[in-house]
C-alpha cells in the first residue's frame, strides 16, 4: 500500500506546537486585507535579490508514509554571504507585549520553510527571522536565530515523529476509503426514473471540474444522488472531499442517512456535521476562557481527541461531537471545525463557505482544487446570500455609546459621535443624498474605522462595568460587519435609510449576490446546485452566478402524474379582498376534507390571514380536528404537531399553516399521513420597500423586476409546499390552488406539469 500524505506547512507545525486555551472573549477583528498590506509593506522594501513569497515543496519519507510538503515563505534575503528565512506577522498588540518564546508555532514554520530552502540548496547553515509587524503603525520588532542544517533536520524530524500517528490514521483511511468507494454498488435495489441520470450528470461534472445546476423533483433521491456519485469520483482519486451544503437541518439529517446506507455496504467514510455552535455549546453563558474548562488547554488536549474520534468514528454528527467533546473535555463546537479538516464530507450550513465572517479559514487553495459543494435546496441560497453579504448599521446605538463614554473615554464617545452624525446625515432632507442610492455610505464607512480603533482599545481593556461593556461589543460588531460589507461594495448593491421616531436605519443590500458567491467558490473542483424547485432554471442561474459553460439540467418528476389531482379555485386573495375570501374558502376546504377524509394541510400567506380563517373555519365546523402553526414554536412542539399526522384517521385532520414557514419545506408526511394540500394565494414575499427596491434594481437593467422581487419567490413557496403532498411512489392526493392567478399564462408557466391538468372549481361560496 503506497502511503503518501500531503500537507502545509502550517496546519503541520499547528498540530505539533498549538498549545493552550482557546482563545474566547473579545477578539480584535483586525481584516486579512490589513496585514496583507502590512506584509507587503514590510516585502516593499526587500532589495532588488531579495525573494518574496517564495514556493518551497519537499517530498520525503518517513517510516512507511511519504510526505508531500508545500508552503510559501515570506521571504528569502541575502546578506553578505549569509541567507535569511524571514517570517512576518502581523498583529494589532503593542509590540512590547511580543516576546520572542510566545510563539513557539511562528518559529516552527520559519524553521520547517529554512530547512527546506536549506536543504535543496546545499546551505551548512541558515538565518531564520520572524518579524512582527503593528498593523496601525507599521512599527516592526524582529527577531533571529542561526541554524545548522544538521539543527534543523533534527528538528524536521521531530515534528513527523509528532505528527506520524495522525498521517499513519489518515493514509490508513484513505485507502480504505479509496478502495472500498470503487467497490461501491448503488446502496438501494435500483435507480428511481431520472436518479441514474441525475447522479451521472453530478459524476460528469465532478470529473470534469464543471458546474451543475439541476432541478431534480420529489422522489428523485437528490441527496443519495448527489453523495453517491461523489463518492464514486473519491473511488477514481478525482475528488478528496465533499461538503454538503443546506439551509434545513433535517436535510442534514437525511444526509447523514444516505452516507450510513453506504457505509452498510462496504464504505470507509469520515463525514461531520457541523451544528451552529449556539445550539452545541456546553456553556449556557457563552464561550468565555474564565469559566468555561472545555477552553481551558482545549489545544494540550485536541490531538488525542481528534485520534480517538477519528479511529472510532464514521458519522461524526452532533450527537457523537458532543460525547468526544464532554469525554476530552474540549469545546465541541471547535473539535468540529477541526474534525472537519480531516473529513472526508462535511456536512452544513452553507454559510461555512459562502458567508465572509464566518467562512471556513483553513482551507488552502490547493485543498479547494480537490473539492466539491454539495447545495442541496439551492433555491434557498438566493435570499441567505443576500443576508451574508448585506449589512445595516442603525442610529441609536451610536448616540447612546457617545453619552455613556462622554468623560470616561472621549476617543470611543468622539467616534461614536461621528458614526451616528454620519448616519443622521442620510436622513437629512437637506442633504444629496436620496433615501436609496447606488453609491456606497461612503461617510458612513469612513467614520466607523476610527470607532472601531477606538472601541477596539476600550473593549480590550474596559473603563465600564460589564452591562455598558456589552453595548459597547454590539456595536463594534455591527460596525466591522459594516466594514467588511463595505469592502464588497459593487454594482449589485444598493444602500437605502429608513427611518421612524428616534431612529434612523442604513443598509447596505446586496440585491444581486451572483458575483460575490462566484468569487467564494471560484478555487472549488465543482459545485452542484440542486433543488425540487430550481425553477425557472434561468432566474436562479443569473442570480448564483453560473457560467455560460455550467451544465444544467431538468428531471421529470418519477411519480405518477395520475397520483395527483389537481383543482384551482379562482378567488382573489389579494390583501384588499381577503376578508371578503374567508368565507368561500373555508367552505371549500370542508367540503373536500369533508369528502376526501385523511390528513390535510392548508398553506397561508400570512399568520394574520391565517388566524382569520383559522376562527371561521373554527366557528363554522366546530366538529372538524384542527392544528395551528404558532408564530414561535420549539422543536418539541413542531414534532408534536407533525405527529399528529397519523396514517388512515377516523375523520379529518387540517393543519393550517404559513407558506414559507416551518412546516412548508422540508418535512415528510409519507403514504396516508397526507391526503391533500391547499395553498392559498402566490405566496408573494411582503410588499415593502426592501423588495420594491429589488423590483427597480432589475427593471433598470431591462430585466423584468416583478419576477425577480415577487412573482418567482412567491411560486418557489407555492411549489415547495406543494411538493409535502407526494413524497413515495405509493403517495396520492388531492392538491387544491386558491388564487385567480393560477389561471393567468405568468403563473401557469411556473406550475409543475403534473398539475397543469386541473379542474376548475365553481360556484363555491
Amino acid at each position: 500500500m503506497d502511503q503518501v500524505i500531503r500537507t502545509s506547512v502550517r496546519p503541520l507545525v499547528e498540530y505539533v506546537y498549538r498549545s493552550g486555551d482557546l482563545t474566547t472573549g473579545f477578539r480584535s477583528t483586525s481584516t486579512m486585507t490589513e496585514g496583507t498590506k502590512a506584509h507587503q509593506y514590510i516585502q516593499s522594501q526587500y532589495k532588488y535579490e531579495d525573494q518574496k513569497e517564495v514556493l518551497l515543496q519537499l517530498t520525503t519519507p518517513f517510516r512507511d508514509i511519504t510526505f508531500h510538503i508545500e508552503g510559501r515563505c515570506d521571504g528569502v534575503l541575502f546578506q553578505n554571504e549569509s541567507v535569511i528565512i524571514e517570517e512576518i506577522k502581523s498583529t494589532q498588540q503593542p509590540l512590547d507585549t511580543v516576546l520572542e518564546e510566545d510563539h513557539p508555532v511562528h518559529w516552527a514554520q520559519a524553521k520547517v520553510y529554512a530547512y527546506i530552502y536549506a536543504l535543496q540548496n546545499k546551505h551548512e547553515s541558515i538565518t531564520v527571522q520572524l518579524t512582527y509587524i503593528q498593523v496601525e503603525t507599521y512599527e516592526q520588532k524582529h527577531f533571529r536565530s542561526s541554524y545548522t542544517l544538521i539543527d534543523l533536520e533534527d528538528f524536521f524530524q521531530h515534528i513527523l515523529e509528532q505528527f506520524y500517528p495522525y498521517a499513519q490514521l489518515l493514509t490508513n483511511h484513505r485507502y480504505h476509503r479509496t478502495t472500498s468507494a470503487k467497490a461501491l454498488e448503488f446502496p438501494f435495489p435500483s435507480f428511481r426514473e431520472g436518479q441514474r441520470y441525475f447522479a451521472g450528470a453530478v459524476y460528469k461534472s465532478i470529473s470534469e471540474g464543471k458546474d451543475l445546476f439541476a432541478n431534480a423533483p420529489t422522489g428523485t433521491g437528490k441527496t443519495i444522488s448527489t453523495l453517491f456519485p461523489a463518492v464514486k469520483a473519491m473511488g477514481e482519486e478525482k475528488l478528496e472531499q465533499a461538503f454538503y451544503l443546506t439551509a434545513k437541518t433535517v436535510t442534514r439529517g437525511l444526509a447523514e442517512d444516505a452516507l450510513s446506507s453506504m457505509i452498510r455496504n462496504g464504505l470507509h467514510i469520515k463525514a461531520v456535521t457541523i451544528t451552529a455552535k449556539e445550539k452545541i455549546c456546553f456553556k449556557e453563558k457563552g464561550c468565555t476562557k474564565e469559566d468555561c474548562p472545555f477552553s481551558q488547554g482545549y489545544f494540550d488536549r485536541i490531538n488525542d481527541t481528534l485520534l480517538d474520534a477519528l479511529e472510532h468514528e464514521d458519522i461524526m454528527n452532533q450527537e457523537i461531537i458532543e460525547h468526544y467533546g464532554e469525554k476530552h473535555s474540549v469545546c465541541p463546537f471547535e473539535l468540529s471545525l477541526d474534525l472537519a479538516y480531516s473529513a472526508d464530507v462535511i456536512i452544513g450550513d452553507y454559510n461555512y463557505i459562502f458567508d465572509p465572517r464566518v467562512a471556513l479559514k483553513r482551507m488552502s487553495s490547493e485543498g479547494k482544487k480537490k473539492t466539491a459543494l454539495l447545495m442541496d435546496e439551492s433555491h434557498n441560497l438566493v435570499d441567505r446570500a443576500r443576508e451574508m453579504y448585506s449589512a445595516v448599521l442603525f442610529h441609536s446605538p451610536f448616540k447612546t455609546i457617545q453619552q455613556m463614554y462622554a468623560g470616561t473615554n472621549d476617543s470611543v464617545s468622539h467616534a461614536a459621535k461621528e458614526v451616528h452624525t454620519a448616519i443622521a446625515s442620510r436622513w437629512d432632507n437637506g442633504s444629496d443624498h436620496s433615501p436609496v442610492s447606488v453609491e456606497a455610505p461612503a461617510a458612513i464607512l469612513e467614520a466607523v474605522k476610527p470607532f472601531l480603533s477606538a472601541a477596539e482599545e476600550e473593549l480590550v481593556e474596559p473603563s465600564l462595568p460589564e452591562e455598558e461593556h456589552s453595548s459597547l461589543l454590539d456595536a463594534y460588531f455591527a460596525a466591522n460587519t459594516f466594514q467588511k460589507i463595505g469592502q464588497l461594495y459593487n454594482d449589485a448593491f444598493v444602500t437605502y435609510v429608513e427611518a421612524w421616531k428616534n431612529e434612523i436605519k442604513v443598509k447596505m443590500l446586496c440585491v444581486k449576490p451572483a458575483t460575490l458567491l462566484r468569487r467564494a467558490g471560484k478555487d472549488f473542483m465543482s459545485k452542484i446546485y440542486f433543488s425540487a424547485t430550481l425553477m425557472p432554471m434561468e432566474y436562479y442561474r443569473d442570480m448564483l452566478g453560473s457560467d455560460e459553460e455550467d451544465y444544467q439540467l431538468a428531471i421529470p418528476s418519477p411519480f405518477n402524474p395520475a397520483h395527483t389531482n389537481s383543482y384551482i379555485l379562482p378567488i382573489s386573495t389579494r390583501y384588499r379582498d381577503r376578508e371578503a375570501s374567508l368565507e368561500s374558502i373555508a367552505h371549500t376546504i370542508y367540503e373536500f376534507t369533508h369528502q376526501q377524509g385523511g390528513n390535510h394541510l392548508i398553506f397561508l400567506p400570512s399568520y394574520e390571514y391565517m388566524y382569520r380563517l383559522y376562527d371561521l373555519f373554527q366557528d363554522r365546523y366546530p366538529e372538524v380536528h384542527t392544528l395551528l402553526q404558532q408564530s414561535q414554536m420549539s422543536e418539541a412542539e413542531r414534532i408534536q404537531y407533525l405527529n399528529y399526522f397519523q396514517p388512515s384517521p377516523s375523520s379529518p385532520l387540517i393543519g393550517f399553516a404559513v407558506l414559507g414557514g416551518i412546516f412548508s419545506e422540508g418535512i415528510d408526511l409519507k403514504g396516508d399521513k397526507l391526503n391533500g394540500v391547499f395553498i392559498v394565494g402566490v405566496g408573494f414575499p411582503q410588499i415593502g420597500l426592501e423588495r420594491n427596491i429589488i423590483k427597480d434594481y432589475f427593471n433598470t437593467r431591462q430585466q423584468n423586476g416583478f419576477d425577480y422581487a415577487y412573482r418567482f419567490p412567491g411560486m418557489n413557496k407555492v411549489l415547495q409546499a406543494g411538493g409535502r403532498l407526494i413524497r413515495t411512489e405509493e403517495d396520492e392526493g388531492i392538491i387544491v390552488l386558491l388564487d385567480d392567478r393560477f389561471l393567468q399564462k405568468e403563473y401557469q408557466n411556473l406550475l409543475p406539469p403534473e398539475w397543469r391538468d386541473y379542474t376548475i372549481i365553481r360556484n363555491r361560496k
